[in-house]
């Protein structure tokens, strides 16, 4: 298990309660989709997993083996470095080629020998189909090319999690599949995706373990057809859709 809480009260940095005895688990290959209401805590669940919050309150509170509980920060750089983290804006380097956005991720994590680091980077473009484009600048990619770089990078110290938020959350319908394919072409590989959405009509395209924030609360709502669809009706009623969920059990495989 990658992550596993139980009973955990997630705070903001202002010390006001926003989740309360969480009970949040994931696993190698899994794809999870945290859905809500804008406020409701999607990221700030997020913010705990990559250390920017603390969880001091909970029976279990583990991201990576490591008890989040009065966990050092000596030790966040390094549990950092197993993670991938994507981000709705991308937060690509401006002044810097998509070569160089790479090369500088590498180099701040510890690769030293340029052939190695010439060899990765040829890797995870190939793996993101923007082989083509090291040279370009970000100005000069699409929205979704742009996000396909931000994938790249996340993948690129071969993460045990992916973290996203709302990834396609500025692209187009097509563009934003393209990207969902892309993310669970990762999960193949035993990689984690950890997804923030408000796109609701994603979950029946591309099925996976969905959790809802509400009423301070995480509640896993995967084979529940009604309470998706009740979902939609209050928060997205111009995408109700017909949904076919699969098992938890096929999501993971």
């Amino acid at each position: 298990m990658l992550i596993d809480y139980k009973k955990a009260n997630i705070y903001q940095k202002d010390n006001i309660l926003v989740l309360k005895e969480v009970d949040f688990h994931v696993d190698e290959g899994e794809f999870i989709y945290v859905i809500g209401r804008v406020g409701a805590g999607k990221s700030t669940l997020l913010k705990t997993l990559y250390f920017e919050l603390d969880v001091d309150e909970a029976e279990n509170a583990f991201v990576l083996n490591h008890d989040l509980r009065g966990l050092k920060r000596k030790y966040i750089p390094a549990l950092r470095r197993q993670m991938g983290i994507i981000f709705q804006d991308f937060q690509l380097l401006s002044d810097r080629t998509v070569h160089d956005n790479l090369a500088f991720v590498l180099k701040a994590t510890g690769w030293k020998k340029k052939d190695e680091i010439e060899e990765r980077i040829k890797d995870v473009l190939e793996d993101v189909d923007m082989l083509d484009f090291g040279d370009r600048f970000p100005y000069e990619l699409s929205g979704g090319e742009q996000q396909r770089i931000a994938i790249a990078r996340a993948i690129l110290n071969k993460p045990k999690v992916i973290i996203a938020d709302e990834p396609t959350g500025n692209l187009d319908s097509e563009t934003a599949a393209n990207i969902l394919q892309l993310l669970r072409k990762i999960t193949h590989t035993g990689t984690a995706v950890i997804m923030t959405t408000h796109n609701i009509p994603l979950l029946a395209q591309y099925p996976g373990i969905v959790y809802r924030c509400v009423d301070q609360h995480l509640e896993e709502i995967t084979n529940d057809y009604n309470k998706i669809a009740l979902y939609q009706e209050e928060d997205s009623a111009d995408e109700v859709r017909t949904m076919d969920y699969s098992t938890r059990e096929d999501l993971s495989m």
